[in-house]
This record gives structure tokens, sequence and C-alpha cells, in this order.
């Protein structure tokens, strides 16, 4: 577990830095965005991914790592505007950003640690394309959550998805990595 949470840790901090310098051109435009638009986003990033693992041939010169890093970051924000809800107009700093990022990452940690010691780190064990199917599972499940108007019957609701998805989403990029 310990090179789990050393490796965990190195793929937030990439996806981090990244939100960072983002938030620092964009400032928070993202938080208009409604939790469709965000799925959407995700949904995109998802099928490219999936779309990269099938064809050889590729017309843009960017590989499946910038975008599991999209997925991270777009569920991140995606879990801040549940909590936060959406607004008309961008209204938080960098700082306030940054905070709301590192709370959804440590408690999206949190479930990965739980679910490690459930689970024996049987992720270690699942291809990168399966983790990409897993991702796309879960999107079309926040869609049809969502088309819902947020109402299930017996299942998780939408933010354990998107939890779901970041750590996929890291262990996809840890494997990439090794």
């Amino acid at each position: 577990m310990p090179d789990t949470v050393k490796q965990y840790d190195a793929v937030i901090e990439t996806c981090r830095t990244l939100f960072i310098n983002k938030m620092k051109d964009y400032g928070s435009a993202w938080r208009i965005l409604r939790l469709p638009s965000l799925t959407d986003q995700i949904f995109i990033k998802a099928q490219r991914i999936r779309s990269l693992q099938q064809n050889a041939e590729r017309k843009v010169d960017e590989g499946e790592t910038s975008e599991f890093i999209g997925i991270i970051n777009y569920s991140v924000m995606a879990l801040i505007q549940l909590e936060k809800g959406v607004v008309e107009q961008p209204d938080l700093s960098l700082e306030e950003a940054t905070k709301l990022y590192d709370e959804k990452v440590a408690i999206t940690k949190q479930l990965m640690l739980d679910k490690n010691h459930d689970y024996g780190e049987a992720w270690r064990d699942i291809r990168v394309s399966s983790l990409t199917d897993l991702i796309l599972q879960k999107l079309l499940r926040v869609k049809q959550i969502e088309d819902n108007q947020g109402k299930t019957l017996v299942s998780e609701g939408i933010d354990a998805n998107y939890q779901d998805m970041i750590n996929y989403s890291i262990f996809a990029m840890i494997h990439l990595n090794e």
C-alpha cells in the first residue's frame, strides 16, 4: 500500500498543478457549468481514450494520460459543483478553489484506501482498457441519474460515481507510468 499512496499522490500533484495553472489562466469560469455539461466533458475524454486504445492511427498528438488528467479534474469540479451549486458568474478565488479541490481529493483518496483494504488492490491486475470501460459505465450511470433528476431507488449517488471515475483514472495513470 505505501507505493500506492506515493503513486496516487504523484498523479494528484500533476492534476492539481494543471488545475491551479488553468485557474490562473481562466479563473473559475467552470463554475457556470451544470452537472450534465461536466458529465459530457468527462464522457468526451473517456470516449477519446477508448478510441485511442482501439485505433492504431492518431490524428491529434495527445495520448491517454492528458485525457485521464481531464477526467480527474472535471470530476473534482463536478464534486465541487454538487456541493456549491452552479453560479451565473465565476465566484471562486484561486485559494478557495484549491482548498475545495484538496478537500474533494482527500475524501476520494480515503475512499480508495478503504476499498483497497477490502479488495486487496485488485485494480493492479485490471487492464487500462478495462478501467476505461468502467469509467464509461460510470458515466452512463451518471447520465441516467441526471435524466432521473438525481433520484435513485437503490443505487449510490452521483458523487460516488465521480469519485470512482477519479480513482479509476488515477489507477490507469499509475499503470501507464509503470
